[in-house]
């Protein structure tokens, strides 16, 4: 058996997929998914960037921001719709994309200032490849005789063949079927499945994090996703391929909610060794970790044990170890005995979820157990006090004074779910820097995870590893980020068959997103007449 590579090269077939029946669960509709600023971004870089060859492409520095939902961005991408205000910041980005386009492509029509200023079978030529990709799946005609038709009409109106067709690759990227990810499917059988290029663009977005190549398009045109073992085999191909990199990158960034990092904010007078420079330092810190567990197709629970990390000058200041390289990053071990192990250890959770000039064991809490442990926290009730007590004689240390919490009945039902595992960190201050004393008290960093104790922030990381809640949340959030969703009601079974896969396949990463896109999940859709 041979299969198409993701570079248009023939390789030898992978294992076909290993898959439940259809039958088994009961799916949920599928959402309206809105490009994240990053996909955007990447999707007219790839679509204009192989068009311009080497000329210059100012990308568009202002677009409606991302919105996270339910935890994560990639379900805030399906809710709610395009702001007046992003609907204009689309409109600029267009035009700003189509006239850098048409300075340099295409290589037919007429010149600037020769006539006719139309030339229909030009622009339909030029405008159907372009469409093909900016939509992911070929234009209709309709579609594309509206470009060529509006084109023609601005040409006219502008005198010119290159200003007019300007207008035309406007209107692609200003387009919905461009901006927004439809899932509407098609009749199966009995049953309803993603088309091939809704299924093309769903698999290369959560793979890669980006639109599907030519050569994916093409495999979908062929009918290669219909076939189980050339399905296989692609989905193999590109997890083998260097862009997989990104997919895992937007994965744990969306987890771990990295993107936030961007407006870390500090008290300087506390922390000298805050600059502008950390919030960014710490997200690709976290993010050069997962892509060399990725590489190394490691166990996924070693990013809660592994002492191993990739640092700069910035960050090897806050952590008080000598920079592993002049300038960027490089690998750095971490003491053996040392407390700072995992992701737990990072600035990027640690400062990510603190006060601007003191640690948060309720924010530290609320991050591990909602978006590692997947656990529900409600708000707290309204005209409850959540002020913590000034330290004082007696209550020096943050574990003693947010007794209170753990204590009065109102606060108590959440506060034991975050509290003692925030309190599990509180060897590191409200940047990540360690310390052994919290106002001249020597801390107890101790605690509970579900009944697992640990003593010191290197074991919790150590309990968190063998967790099989921690494992299980691994298994719905990369459910979660490729769906757009939450899981149903009627798919417990399939977060079932993942964890089993994920345990079975040595909690390999790769393994994880391998066993999400080979699922009937991820293709079925309700059947016609069901919710």
């Amino acid at each position: 058996m041979v299969a198409l590579g993701c570079d248009g090269t023939i390789g030898e077939s992978t294992a076909p997929i290993d898959t439940p029946a259809a039958a088994e669960y009961v799916p949920e509709a599928a959402r309206l998914r809105r490009l994240t600023q990053e996909q955007y971004l990447i999707s007219v870089e790839d679509a204009l960037r192989p068009l311009i060859g080497d000329a210059e492409l100012r990308l568009p520095s202002s677009l409606e921001p991302d919105r996270r939902a339910e935890g994560l961005v990639a379900i805030g991408a399906t809710e709610g719709s395009v702001s007046p205000r992003g609907v204009e910041q689309y409109e600029d980005a267009s035009y700003l994309l189509a006239e850098q386009l048409v300075a340099v492509w295409p290589d037919c029509g007429p010149a600037s200032g020769e006539e006719p200023v139309v030339d229909n079978t030009c622009a339909s030529e030029s405008l159907r490849p372009l469409g093909r990709t900016l939509f992911r799946r070929p234009l209709t005609g309709q579609e594309l005789r509206a470009a060529v038709r509006l084109s023609a009409q601005a040409a006219e109106t502008l005198g010119d063949f290159r200003a007019g067709l300007a207008y035309g690759v406007a209107s692609l990227l200003q387009s919905p079927s461009f901006l927004f990810r439809t899932e509407s499917g098609e009749a199966v059988g009995e049953g309803r499945s993603l088309t091939r290029w809704e299924l093309v663009t769903r698999l290369s977005f959560f793979l890669w994090n980006r639109p599907p190549t030519t050569e994916l398009l093409d495999a979908a045109s062929r009918g290669d996703l219909n076939n189980e073992a050339q399905y296989a085999a692609l989905v193999d191909s590109m997890l083998g391929d260097e862009r997989a990199i990104g997919g895992v990158r937007a994965v744990f960034s969306d987890m771990l909610e990295l993107d936030k990092l961007d407006d870390l904010r500090k008290d300087r007078g506390t922390f000298v060794h805050m600059s502008p420079e950390v919030g960014p330092a710490a997200r690709e810190e976290t993010l050069r970790l997962v892509t060399w567990l990725y590489e190394n197709d490691s166990d996924y629970r070693t990013i809660f044990t592994t002492r191993t990390t990739f640092i700069d000058r910035t960050l090897a200041s806050i952590y008080g170890v000598a920079a592993p390289a002049r300038e960027g990053f490089a690998m750095h071990e971490h003491a053996p005995d040392s407390q700072r192990a995992g992701i737990l250890g990072h600035v990027s959770s640690l400062a990510l979820h603190s006060h601007v000039a003191a640690s948060s064991a309720t924010l530290r809490g609320i991050f591990v157990r909602r978006n590692l442990l997947c656990g529900e926290i409600p708000p707290p009730p309204p005209d409850v006090d959540t002020s913590i007590p000034e330290p004082q004689p007696g209550a020096l240390t943050l574990r003693d004074r947010v007794r209170r919490h753990l204590e009065e009945p109102s606060c108590a039902s959440c506060h034991r779910q975050m509290d003692p595992l925030g309190l599990g960190l509180e060897n590191f201050d409200a940047l990540g820097r360690f310390r052994t004393l919290d106002n001249g008290a020597r801390i107890d960093a101790s605690g509970n995870v579900d009944g697992e104790v640990f003593r010191t922030p290197a074991e919790f990381g150590d309990v968190l590893a063998e967790s099989e809640t921690t494992l299980e949340c691994a298994a719905r959030t990369f459910f979660r980020v490729a769906h757009g969703r939450h899981e149903g009601a009627g798919e417990a079974l399939v977060i079932e068959q993942l964890v089993d896969a994920f345990r079975q396949g040595d909690y390999s990463i790769r393994g994880l997103m391998r066993a999400v896109v080979v699922h009937p999940s991820f293709r079925t859709l309700p059947a016609e007449g069901q919710p």
